[in-house]
C-alpha cells in the first residue's frame, strides 16, 4: 500500500503514507536518538532500540505505517498490531515522528488511521503504553482519548504509574481508547 496523504489535510506536500518492509527496520532505528533528543540517556536510547526489533517490520506490516517525503526520507512511524489473545483489542506499539513535523497532524493521523484499520477488524480497544517520564506523550495520548489506566504508584505530577510493568525497574504509564465510532482522517 502507497498512499499520498488527502488534499486538504495541511500535511507538508508529498508526504506518502505506506506499510513499512523489513529494509524499513533500519531506517527506524537510525532516526530513534535524534527524534528523541536522547531522552533517557545511553539507557534510553538502548531501550528504545530494543522496542523494534525485525520481527515488527516482518510480520505486523499490514497494521503498521511509515511516511515519507518525496525523496524517501522517513518522517513518521507507526507500528501496531491486532492482539492475538484479546480479541477485542489491537495495540500500538511504538510510534515516531520527525521532530520538525511534530504538531501538524501527522502522529494523530497515524492514530485515527490505525483506529479505523482496528475497528474494520472488530477491535473495541486499542492499548499503548510510554515511559512515566515522557509528558508530552502522556498529553499526546490524552488528547486523542486514551484513558490512563490505573497504576500501582504515581509521577511527581500525579500520573498512574504501573511499576516494573516491562520488567524490573521499567515502570510505564498505561492507556486504554475504547472504538465506538469512525474517525475521520484529516
Amino acid at each position: 500500500m502507497i498512499e499520498d496523504f488527502p488534499d486538504g489535510s495541511g500535511f507538508p506536500a508529498g508526504l506518502r503514507l505506506r506499510s513499512p518492509t523489513a529494509d524499513d527496520q533500519r531506517r527506524v532505528l537510525a532516526v530513534l536518538d535524534l527524534w528523541w533528543a536522547g531522552f533517557g540517556g545511553a539507557a534510553g536510547s538502548r531501550e528504545r532500540s530494543l522496542l523494534l526489533p525485525r520481527l515488527f517490520f516482518q510480520h505486523f506490516t499490514d497494521s503498521s505505517f511509515v511516511v515519507e517525503r518525496p525523496d524517501g526520507a522517513l518522517v513518521a512511524f507507526l507500528i501496531g498490531f491486532l492482539s492475538q489473545s484479546q480479541p477485542e483489542v489491537a495495540y500500538i506499539h511504538f510510534v515516531g515522528v520527525d521532530p520538525a513535523l511534530r504538531r501538524r497532524g501527522v502522529g494523530a493521523f497515524l492514530y485515527r488511521r490505525f483506529f479505523t484499520l482496528a475497528a474494520a477488524r472488530g477491535r473495541t480497544r486499542v492499548r499503548c503504553v510510554t515511559s512515566p517520564g515522557n509528558a508530552a506523550s502522556v498529553a499526546f495520548h490524552t488528547g486523542l482519548g486514551f484513558q490512563v489506566d490505573p497504576g500501582d504508584a504515581a509521577t511527581a505530577d500525579g500520573v498512574p504509574v504501573q511499576q516494573d510493568y516491562d520488567g524490573p525497574g521499567l515502570p510505564r504509564v498505561t492507556f486504554t481508547r475504547v472504538l465506538t465510532g469512525p474517525w475521520e482522517e484529516r
